[in-house]
């Protein structure tokens, strides 16, 4: 007798297939919290502070888990995303001041992107970093211009089955103290001086763009709205691939901290640089784990290149009152923009590593304006009927907003000495 067909029912079977077809959205929104932008933030704190800010990917994660998913009830209850909501319910002032912030926002996140694929480049075929960056901004335009949402979600689904493999071998090859980061990943300690990378590993987490991106392709999966029973449905396993996806992001955004911490702050290296650390990889570890991070480097700097993209042509078509389609002119207007300044800007970047921590951290000070606009278009019953958050959900809502927004008051004061 066949045991695990004796105990599966059709209930299950049923539940399975299901779940598996909502499996997408979160993966995307994954690569968001896996680009370059996060590979310079947390070899920065691990290098720098070894197993101590492990707990800021856990808490950053969990932050992300409520955001992300209340930002996908959004586009599931009400059929809009966010740029689109705040265009349609918010006055003109506010909604252009809130939403070319976030336009600004995913320039951010491209620049680091775009420059971290272009590191990977570099390192691998010798490529100049700006060729590179034009090369990265040219080839992820072609892939967004020229394949279906669905084409586009497998191919990225590829990539970061690719990155989490490299860093799985990593892991394998790196002598991790387990103690120390079990103590890591839940004590919250705050070493002096650590607050920019704090602050750049929050940013590198829970991104603005990323919040806009969800509740515009978690529409792909919408096939009626007006069916009670169907947006239940797919309030339930959205929630499933929120956490499934955010889990594999944690893993992979803690593996970078645990091997700079294992190799780098062991050894006394401070890294300044993403090439720096492959350098340092070779000679410590082995050629092969020098090229495993270069690849990964390189599959992340093109997946996550690619979502900035659909989140700036997203952003950029809410400002219109429309949803995201690449073959319409405002959607990709926004990708072209969103591209085109990162790469501009690239030219004026004279330290890279530098330019990777910044952007993340100016991602952390754009975010509370994305976190309070989200509550306000969430919790109204005109947008969202039904669905508006409950009052249990505000006050989550409102404390994650409240402890980022003091994080950034705290940065301020670090930066500029108030």
């Amino acid at each position: 007798m066949n045991i695990r067909k004796y105990f599966e029912t059709e209930i299950t079977r049923k539940s399975a297939r299901d779940f598996l077809r909502y499996i997408g959205p979160g993966i995307l929104i994954t690569v968001g919290f896996i680009d370059p932008g996060n590979w310079a933030s947390n070899l920065a704190a691990g290098s720098q502070y070894g197993y101590d800010l492990l707990w800021m990917v856990t808490l950053s994660t969990i932050m992300l888990i409520v955001l992300q998913h209340n930002a996908a009830h959004l586009g599931i209850a009400s059929g809009l995303c966010i740029s689109e909501a705040a265009a349609l319910y918010l006055p003109k002032y506010v909604s252009g001041f809130l939403l070319l912030s976030a336009m600004a926002a995913a320039v951010s996140t491209a620049l680091a992107e775009i420059l971290g694929g272009a590191i990977a480049l570099h390192l691998l075929f010798n490529i100049p970093l700006m060729y590179g960056s034009i090369l990265m901004a040219v080839f992820c335009g072609f892939l967004l211009k020229s394949n279906s949402y669905n084409k586009m979600e497998k191919i990225i689904i590829g990539f970061v089955s690719l990155i989490g493999l490299s860093f799985l071998v990593e892991l394998y090859i790196v002598p991790i103290e387990w103690g120390k980061a079990a103590v890591g990943w839940i004590y919250p300690a705050i070493p002096h001086g650590s607050l920019v990378v704090i602050m750049s590993v929050l940013g590198a987490v829970v991104m603005p763009h990323n919040l806009f991106l969800h509740s515009e392709i978690i529409q792909s999966r919408q096939w009626n709205l007006e069916n009670e029973k169907v947006i239940e449905r797919q309030l339930k396993y959205e929630f499933l691939d929120t956490i499934f996806s955010m889990g594999i992001g944690w893993a992979i955004n803690s593996a970078m901290i645990l091997i700079a911490a294992s190799v780098f702050f062991t050894n006394n290296v401070i890294v300044d640089d993403l090439a720096q650390a492959v350098n340092i990889l070779d000679p410590l570890l082995g050629p092969y784990a020098a090229i495993l991070f270069a690849v990964a480097l390189l599959f992340s700097g093109l997946s996550s290149t690619t979502t900035a993209g659909m989140a700036g042509g997203s952003i950029y078509a809410g400002i219109f009152r429309e949803s995201y389609d690449v073959k319409d002119r405002h959607s990709w207007h926004g990708v072209l923009i969103t591209y085109g300044l990162a790469v501009l800007i690239l030219f004026f970047v004279k330290q890279p590593f530098d330019g990777l921590i910044y952007s993340q951290m100016a991602l952390s000070i754009q975010l509370p304006f994305t976190i309070f606009l989200q509550i306000y278009l969430t919790s109204s019953d005109k947008i969202m009927g039904k669905y508006a958050n409950s009052v249990k959900q505000r006050i989550m809502l409102w404390s994650i907003g409240i402890i980022v927004t003091i994080l950034n008051v705290m940065l301020l004061v670090e930066m500029f000495g108030f």
